[in-house]
């Protein structure tokens, strides 16, 4: 949940940039380059075509004073066309770069684009490696204006939405293209490195102490995640045996107990949302707390990510919700395109709905009725489309609150066992993959056995607050002032979460 939004210029700039995939098109086995972006509406020129990456090794060594970034990573891709020339998505300094072994011809190009020649023309269908050599300084390394690397006084966080991964690896950089990771980082001794899934191994040499993390289920870039600082560290078992890793800078201050008091239930609730989303996805469990001055969390896969800010009144168990129901709704099941975002953020505030009811704290449906009778319908609230909102509201609070809204109308039309099997057969039927809006729909339609377009078309994808009959039709209370849930005040406490802004710099942050 979470966000950085594009000023008008540099999306702008974004769109000038696309190129339709089918102008990058080869013909038989006639290389031509690679198309610079995926072709997403939201952001043409994120991503890449003409290969698809298995799997990312990250070597790289980090030195807090400096902010200094050092780093082999390593790709193992599949082309999938005859590819003349190629481009990764990176913001860094290149020194080298070589494809299969031989050194590759490399340039820079529009914003973010590493245009790489190889030797010899790739033919489709051919297994590749790609090592790139790289150093730099990241947080002094601006795209369009911002820099996704926040600096701590101890280190460096790189956790962001739709964009991290631009200033501490070069990727495919679009959900469609997921991968497994192998990420090494040596810091000083004394200084921890923290990163996705399990740590396989940690050893120190010459006053610099390496950790060796895997994450061994398909990522998406924006989901790889690196924290490097001094941490207190927490580490358990679920009773299924699953690690649990849990970390918190040690200058934390006031909010250091919240913080601990909300993360450490991540076992709990991650045990929870199984009875709704079935069997947890990944082979690790946890959380981080870095000492950074943002206010949004992040769904970084296995090992969420917390701003201090959202403890700094009191505990909040609520945004562990939200951020572990993304694991199944964004992280397992990613979007298949960025105007998508309603299958992950219109889900994971439902869970915190769901969370209110099993706390007493107020039903999903009292807090449905809450949300549909604050909002008048002249507010911009209403202007917004879930199911396609836009770049620029693409994290608004209509996605998160209109989402889940859209969710109670759709369980009070199709009852209760339909829409509870839907929760758990999304995720189930669709593990590691992408899944569209229209892909959710027409499930739920499958599913329930019940046509559900107008209810989607009502709710997700038409301007304007629905009208008392609709929300009579789905069972949402029209009447003026329904009493306030006593679980509002968490749950509107974490509006924040969705709001990216950076204070190291000038944008406003996912």
């Amino acid at each position: 949940m979470h966000r950085r939004l594009l000023a008008p210029s540099a999306l702008a700039a974004c769109l000038l940039l696309a190129i339709p995939a089918s102008a990058a098109t080869a013909t038989s086995q006639e290389a031509a380059p690679g198309a610079p972006g995926l072709g997403d509406p939201y952001y043409p020129d994120y991503g890449n075509g003409g290969y698809d990456v298995s799997h990312y090794d990250l070597h790289l060594k980090y030195q807090p004073k400096t902010d200094r970034l050092d780093g082999t990573a390593t790709l193992l891709a599949t082309t999938t066309e005859a590819l003349s020339r190629f481009n990764l998505d990176f913001a860094l300094d290149v020194s080298e770069v070589r494809v299969n072994g031989k050194k590759a011809d490399f340039t820079r190009s529009g914003a973010h684009e590493l245009e790489i020649t190889p030797a010899v023309p790739l033919d489709k269908g051919r297994q590749v490696s790609i090592v790139v050599r790289y150093s730099g300084t990241p947080s002094q390394v601006e795209v369009n204006g911002f820099t996704s690397w926040l600096r701590t006084p101890d280190g460096g966080v790189a956790a962001n939405e739709p964009e991290a991964a631009w200033w501490w690896f070069p990727s495919n950089d679009h959900p469609l293209d997921k991968a497994t990771y192998d990420v090494s980082v040596s810091v000083p001794d004394g200084t921890q490195a923290i990163s996705n899934g399990v740590l396989q191994s940690q050893s120190s040499r010459l006053g610099w102490t390496k950790y060796s993390w895997r994450s061994n289920k398909p990522q998406a870039t924006y989901l790889a995640t690196l924290a490097v600082g001094r941490f207190d560290v927490t580490t358990d078992k679920t009773t299924g045996g699953l690690p649990v890793l849990n970390a918190y800078s040690k200058d934390l201050g006031d909010n250091a107990g919240a913080a601990r008091a909300s993360v450490e239930r991540s076992t709990e609730v991650a045990e929870w949302l199984t009875e709704a989303f079935g069997p947890y996805p990944f082979n690790a469990l946890g959380g981080y707390v870095p000492n950074v001055p943002t206010r949004y969390a992040l769904e970084t896969q296995t090992r969420p990510f917390y701003s201090p800010r959202q403890f700094a009144k009191g505990a909040n168990v609520s945004v562990v919700v939200h951020e572990l129901a993304h694991q199944w709704y964004g992280d397992s099941v990613s979007v298949k395109g960025w105007k998508d975002i309603w299958v992950n953020e219109g889900f994971a505030r439902y869970a915190q709905w769901l969370w209110s009811e099993k706390e007493g704290e107020g039903t999903a449906q009292e807090l449905a009725d809450y949300v549909y009778a604050q909002y008048p319908a002249d507010d911009p609230f209403w202007k917004v489309k879930p199911g396609d909102p836009g770049p620029e509201n693409q994290f608004h609070d209509a996605v998160y609150d209109r989402g889940a809204l859209a969710l109670q109308a759709l369980r009070n039309e199709i009852g209760d066992q339909a829409f509870f099997a839907i929760l758990k057969g999304w995720p189930k039927e669709n593990a590691y993959g992408n899944g569209s809006v229209r892909d959710f729909a027409r499930y739920a339609e499958k599913v329930s056995g019940k046509p559900l377009a107008d209810l989607f078309e009502t709710w997700l994808f038409t301007e304007g607050k629905p009208a008392a009959a609709a929300a009579a039709r789905a069972q949402i209370s029209a009447k003026k002032a329904p009493a306030k849930p006593k679980s509002w005040k968490k749950i509107a406490a974490t509006h924040t979460v969705h709001d990216r802004g950076n204070a190291q710099g000038g944008h406003h942050g996912r």
